[in-house]
């Protein structure tokens, strides 16, 4: 195809979600080219151990066969230990930074100061890190508009779930007037599955043992992955400048066999619930386990589905679900956001 455009892209992190993209990439090809006019090509990748580079393309099979032998990118041709994001933008030209390295709710790091530095330099960044989001949304997007560049964070809240799409897009001239949000699916696995015998700690193992718990599973089970989501739908469709210390979080810790059979005998079955409701001129936020009628398009989800409700003043309640088993839906995520920014 004579007009093929050839994005050049780098990758920062190497767990499941990129690695899960490599093979996207080579499952897609021919669909991108065919639909889109799009050749995807990765010409650096960081992890924790270092980068590699390579301004024609990586072999994408030799980086999928290190992680897999707990090796590092870094021992690859073309590697270099200790190389971070911000030294692989100065190494080798690329078109957009993908970024998936480890969620840190501390302080963002180290993705966060990959991202500032990719948007300084007006490459776009495309995030399944929700760190620097629910820690400096606002900062990240004035440097993107300052910068002529593009951000965007579909996979961040809830995979593959069109969480920002819809209140973005899809809502476009109406009010919220509520949101409810389940997008969590560690928490959503363990209480399907604590329903049906198990016990805590055995659920939560077996959701490390699907590979979709955060490296820290105190992120997920005390609701601050929750809560991160949150503040993201609350900055972006809400358009509410907001900050982890602006939510009110608590997590499924605490909750018993008991208190599941008992909300079921009253009609009722416990989620992970993200809310958003309006309190005069702003919003109350609020994580917390959750009991909603059995009929609630959230508490009719299984253990590998996330959803999200919206409520509005024009456009009815709209709600979504995804069914998710593994990581890839979240890098299929990122690929969708690749797609929207560079295909014509």
């Amino acid at each position: 195809m004579s007009d093929l455009k050839i994005v050049r892209l780098l990758l920062c992190g190497m767990g499941n979600v990129h690695r899960n993209f490599l093979r996207i990439l080579e499952s897609q090809r021919a669909l991108l080219r065919d639909r889109y006019a799009l050749d995807l090509v990765v010409v650096g990748a960081t992890d924790s151990g270092g980068a590699a580079f390579d301004a024609n393309g990586l072999d994408m099979q030799a980086v999928l066969m290190a992680k897999a032998q707990g090796r590092s990118v870094a021992s690859l041709s073309g590697g270099v230990p200790g190389m971070d994001g911000c030294a692989l933008l100065e190494a080798v030209p690329a078109d957009l930074l993908l970024e998936a390295t480890t969620v840190s709710l501390r302080d963002g790091q180290p993705g966060l100061d990959t991202v500032r530095a990719a948007l300084r330099r007006s490459m776009p960044v495309v995030l399944a890190n929700k760190g620097p989001l629910a820690l400096a949304f606002q900062e990240l997007e004035n440097i993107a508009r300052t910068n002529g560049t593009q951000m965007r964070y579909s996979a961040c809240v809830g995979g593959a779930l069109p969480t920002i799409n819809i209140g973005v897009r899809d809502l476009a001239g109406a009010r919220v007037t509520k949101v409810e949000s389940m997008v969590n699916g560690t928490c959503q696995g363990i209480l399907r599955l604590m329903e049906s015998g198990r016990g805590f700690a055995d659920a939560l193992a077996e959701m490390q043992r699907r590979g979709v718990v955060e490296a820290d599973p105190s992120l997920d089970i005390d609701g601050w992955d929750a809560a991160a989501k949150l503040v993201i739908i609350a900055n972006a469709v809400l358009r509410r400048p907001t900050t982890m210390a602006d939510v009110r979080i608590s997590g499924i810790r605490g909750l018993t066999l008991g208190d599941l059979r008992a909300a079921d005998a009253r009609g009722e079955r416990y989620v992970l619930l993200g809310s958003a409701v309006p309190a005069g001129d702003d919003w109350v936020l609020t994580v917390e386990a959750t009991p909603l009628p059995h009929a609630h398009p959230l508490a009719r989800l299984s253990g590998d589905e996330m959803g999200v409700v919206y409520h509005t003043d024009i456009s009815g309640s709209i709600s979504a679900a995804v069914l998710e088993t593994d990581a890839m839906p979240t890098a299929a995520a990122m690929l969708r956001d690749v797609v929207v920014m560079f295909s014509r």
